[in-house]
């Protein structure tokens, strides 16, 4: 099954879920104007796709950061005071290798190369997810199913919340915008300790059947939960008690929870961010594919270059969405052709010029939805 999820070819074939399979308008000219439009600044700047210096630099500073903040927890600080801090740190770049390595690696935009693009994809089984389960979740269903009530597993956190106005609210969703922010630091604990192991077993995600790994996917995915297994608890344990271990495992498993929570929501659960469905009838959705990506998704803070370092372009998730094999590298530039198109066009492009702007309408889209009133 294709996840090629960009304006360069054809949008992704898409996986049934219980029998469904959902259609997008066939029209292509936006999306064919995106892909014009993009080409055409590649081949005039000389830019590359992917494969790009500055991203092998990149992956060389992440890995540092990691590997020198795991082994300054572990094996040097001795009082709390140091040893918080490397806690914080070390979940930073565990959240930053996730941001940048992996999901460039995960969507085939880190190299021309596919076992270069494996490899990178491969740094989530070492931080604690799978890489077969991921390609699955995010970069075919997400994608492809993006804000789609109950085909986007993405925006479907059980009864404990509501993040659509799609969804059946319940009483506890009044208080939502004040209760869900702390519970997005539990997300890397149930990924790390449940869920990848729950969907290899059942094999589905949410309602998707998917395939189960098999053969190198199926190494990979034993080794990677044993080399992440050792890492969180086993050399710890060589020099630490159980309980030390157990906390600063739970201080580095919730902030990265909450870093990637927090990221994600501020693409696609706010206001200005849409939520629609099919057709009853038809099954089919209204707009074609590359319109409904836009109107899905939201950017925020696109001049900071800080933040777009970090976050591996993630703050530009409409260009990811409708450039998803390009890397991330590209973003910022490929943000001003989107941006043009969709006025032409007359299609939405939703921007928060801050961070702390895209937080507020998170939390304003939190708090609507676990309202009484809060309709379709």
């Amino acid at each position: 099954m294709a996840h090629e999820q960009e304006p360069q070819g054809k949008p992704p074939s898409r996986p049934k879920a219980s029998g469904r399979k959902v259609e997008f308008n066939a029209d292509r000219a936006f999306q064919d104007e995106l892909r014009r439009r993009a080409d055409e600044y590649f081949q005039s700047t000389g830019q590359c796709r992917r494969d790009c210096w500055r991203m092998y630099l990149k992956t060389a500073i992440l890995l540092a950061w990691f590997a020198a903040a795991y082994v300054l927890l572990v094996f040097v600080a001795r009082t709390p005071w140091q040893a918080l801090p490397l806690a914080l740190l070390l979940a930073l770049a565990a959240a930053g290798i996730g941001f940048n390595i992996q999901h460039d690696g995960g969507h085939k935009a880190y190299s021309n190369r596919p076992w270069v693009n494996r490899l990178m994809a491969m740094t989530l089984d070492v931080i604690g997810g799978s890489s077969h389960v991921w390609r699955w979740k995010h970069a075919v269903i997400h994608h492809t199913y993006v804000n789609i009530t109950g085909l986007d597993t993405d925006i479907d956190v059980g009864i404990l919340g509501r993040l659509t106005p799609h969804q059946k609210r319940r009483a506890l969703h009044r208080w939502q915008h004040l209760y869900l922010w702390p519970l997005y630091g539990l997300l890397a604990v149930k990924w790390h300790l449940r869920d990848d192991f729950q969907n290899v077993l059942t094999g589905r995600i949410g309602p998707h059947p998917f395939p189960r790994p098999r053969g190198w996917d199926l190494v990979v995915f034993i080794a990677g939960k044993g080399v992440f297994l050792a890492l969180a608890f086993g050399i710890p344990l060589l020099v630490h008690s159980l309980w030390v271990v157990l906390l600063y495992y739970a201080v580095v498993a919730v902030m990265l929870g909450m870093v990637i929570s927090v990221v994600f929501q501020l693409a696609h659960c706010v206001e200005e961010a849409a939520f629609p469905l099919p057709r009853e009838d038809t099954g089919r959705m209204e707009d074609p594919w590359a319109v409904h990506q836009v109107k899905a998704t939201a950017d925020f803070a696109p001049r900071s270059r800080i933040l777009t370092w970090y976050l591996g372009g993630l703050n530009f998730q409409t260009e990811h969405h409708l450039f998803a094999t390009t890397c991330h590298l590209a973003y910022p530039a490929l943000a001003k052709l989107v941006e043009e198109t969709c006025r032409e066009f007359g299609v939405r492009y939703a921007v928060h010029p801050s961070l702390l702007g895209a937080v507020a309408s998170h939390f304003r889209w939190l708090r609507r939805m676990g309202l009484p009133s809060a309709t379709a």
